[in-house]
């Protein structure tokens, strides 16, 4: 490589130069300098077709620069201006395109970093010169998918590609577009220009391309080379199944011969957890295989395969802990019962407990509670969600004295039956054989009235919300919802109904107040029946009012109907009607029928023995 000083005339910017355009480059940022000091680093040239001419492979911005202070100059000759020096040229051999190209990417990424379409353009010419992406990866010292990432921008249409250059767009919305064909990425952009339609992005975009079926290649447990149907980016980081069916398909049957192998492996079982559950590692503990462990397969749904070894039961290990071991998969040849003897002891024993149960009612009662905490095969029990639609209305009834009497009364049977006082109810377990009868025998000793107390507890988080039963609870009570509940800013906010505002005025203030304010706004309305609640501006306080829709009983305020407690109500009166006359309810709508207090066994009782 030769070194010349070298005039601008004889200079001119080749083709293979990555900073070649018809618009000439920014160089803001060196002109200063070149002014200043003039052009200090050699730029790099070949011999052109013209005698004495060169071209310039590396260094167009310097070039730009340096004619811009020669036109300088030249218009203040008159001043004393001079003419600016040749440039220092460091001359390489013509002809070679390839070299050319490498020469003036290598040169310019060391000084200022190319975007991405940049580079794609120069990699581009450089295959078509005859360099493959692992000759370019060696070249410039990245890795060979840093290559295959830049040269996958070909798949773009050029709008997308200057959309990203721009910074319209970010990396993971390129990524996910070089798996679109040209017709989506041209839905997609119609989308992108269009200012009222939504036009996805990021990962959004994959499941927009996808059809919403993102069943990622890499948790396939079958082989997946040469595959059909599989859509990559050609970033070459992700891959996924076109058609998930097929995915499973073939994935249930590599679960099958997974499960298989185990089985082979020595392991006593093999559980396939299903997409529709999970495993979850607090209801198991470590077992190793001679301690009867087992293999748990947790099957996710976007298709990956989690392997658990070595697991039991929570139950299971509190046997192997006293030595019992697990029950082996092993069956004797001959059991000292058969299955038929066994069902006939089982239903005598079951039918002589039930009869002398009825000689032991605390007993039964104790039996029941258990079972509404812990459940059984019989008896499922859930929990009421108090789900709520907003943030306002679930702090409204966190908040209201009602949950707060009932939270500290669960805190009191947590405590009486021993169990964390961290755990959010005390009802609502999984059917567990072992905890119903624990439960059952912590219950034995406790009195009357603290059983009475843990089942309270028990139906009300298992008593449904906006269920007749609520009704039916609270009519026989007598509840007045006003030493629970007193209006607040949520129950404001919900009221939208002009016609219900107009009855809540009048049930407050008047019905002389309500038509006067009839053509007011229903801000206005709401101000009124505040003011009067809050006994302020000038308005009669009004104590212990409650909406007729929250009380027991309830009673709506039009003709429309739609009041789900008022629905609920009708049809305790309905059930109510359908009682036998000696337990009719009296004109105050109380049952006269009294409840029988829960006793210790009558002893004279003919079955109490």
């Amino acid at each position: 490589m030769e070194l010349q000083f070298i005039d601008l005339g004889k200079l001119s910017v080749s083709k293979a130069n990555m900073r070649y355009a018809k618009k000439a480059p920014d160089v803001s940022d060196i002109l200063p300098t070149v002014r200043a000091r003039g052009v200090i680093m050699p730029l790099i040239v070949r011999p052109s077709g013209e005698a004495g001419a060169f071209e310039i492979v590396a260094g167009a911005r310097r070039f730009h620069a340096a004619l811009i202070v020669a036109e300088e100059r030249r218009g203040a000759e008159g001043e004393g201006g001079r003419e600016i020096e040749p440039l220092p040229c460091a001359i390489i051999a013509p002809g070679d395109d390839a070299a050319a190209i490498e020469v003036s990417l290598i040169e310019n990424i060391a000084r200022l970093d190319p975007d991405e379409v940049t580079q794609w353009e120069c990699f581009t010419r450089l295959v078509r010169e005859g360099r493959d992406p692992a000759d370019i990866a060696a070249t410039f010292g990245l890795p060979d998918l840093a290559v295959k990432r830049v040269l996958a921008l070909g798949n773009l249409l050029p709008r997308v590609r200057s959309l990203y250059r721009d910074g319209e767009i970010d990396r993971a919305t390129v990524r996910h577009l070089t798996m679109a064909s040209k017709k989506q990425q041209q839905a997609w952009l119609e989308l992108h220009n269009d200012p009222q339609a939504y036009c996805p992005t990021g990962h959004q975009l994959k499941s927009w391309l996808l059809g919403g079926q993102t069943v990622p290649v890499r948790h396939a447990l079958f082989e997946t080379a040469g595959m059909g149907g599989i859509v990559a980016d050609l970033f070459g980081e992700d891959a996924y199944f076109a058609d998930a069916d097929a995915f499973w398909a073939l994935q249930n049957a590599a679960i099958e011969t997974k499960r298989a192998g185990y089985i082979e492996a020595g392991w006593s079982d093999v559980v396939v957890v299903p997409p529709s559950d999970h495993f979850h590692s607090w209801e198991h503990e470590k077992a190793g295989k001679r301690k009867g462990g087992r293999v748990y397969l947790d099957v996710r749904a976007n298709g990956e395969v989690i392997v658990h070894e070595g697991y039991v039961t929570r139950l299971e290990a509190r046997r192997i802990d006293k030595g019992l071991g697990l029950e082996s998969g092993a069956k004797p040849s001959r059991g000292e019962v058969t299955s038929t003897l066994g069902t006939y002891i089982d239903l005598h024993r079951h039918a002589a407990c039930r009869a002398a149960l009825l000689g032991h009612p605390g007993l039964a009662l104790r039996l029941m509670v258990a079972h509404a905490i812990a459940g059984s095969p019989l008896w499922t029990v859930r929990i009421e969600p108090q789900s709520a639609k907003t943030d306002a209305v679930r702090e409204s009834v966190e908040l209201s004295a009602g949950e707060a009497l009932f939270d500290h009364a669960r805190l009191k049977v947590l405590r009486l039956l021993r169990q964390s006082e961290e755990e959010p109810t005390a009802a609502g377990g999984n059917g567990d054989p072992f905890g119903l009868v624990g439960i059952f025998l912590r219950l034995v000793p406790l009195t009357d009235t603290e059983v009475f107390d843990i089942a309270a507890v028990a139906m009300g988080e298992t008593l449904m919300a906006g269920s007749a039963a609520v009704d039916a609870v609270g009519s026989e009570i007598g509840l007045d919802m006003a030493d629970y509940w007193q209006a607040d800013d949520a129950f404001f906010d919900l009221l939208r109904d002009r016609e219900v505002l107009g009855a809540l005025v009048g049930e407050v203030a008047g019905p002389l107040v309500a038509e006067a304010n009839a053509p007011e706004k229903g801000k206005t309305l709401k101000q009124i029946v505040r003011d009067h609640l809050e006994g302020v501006g000038g308005r009669t306080k009004v104590e212990g009012w409650v909406p007729r829709w929250m009380a027991f009983p309830p009673t709506a305020y039009t003709q429309r109907g739609g009041v789900g407690s008022v629905g609920a109500h009708a049809l305790v009166m309905a059930a109510r009607a359908s009682l036998e006359p000696d337990t009719r309810p009296d004109d105050d709508g109380t049952l006269t029928a009294q409840v029988p207090q829960v006793t210790e066994p009558d002893e004279t009782h003919p079955l109490a023995a």
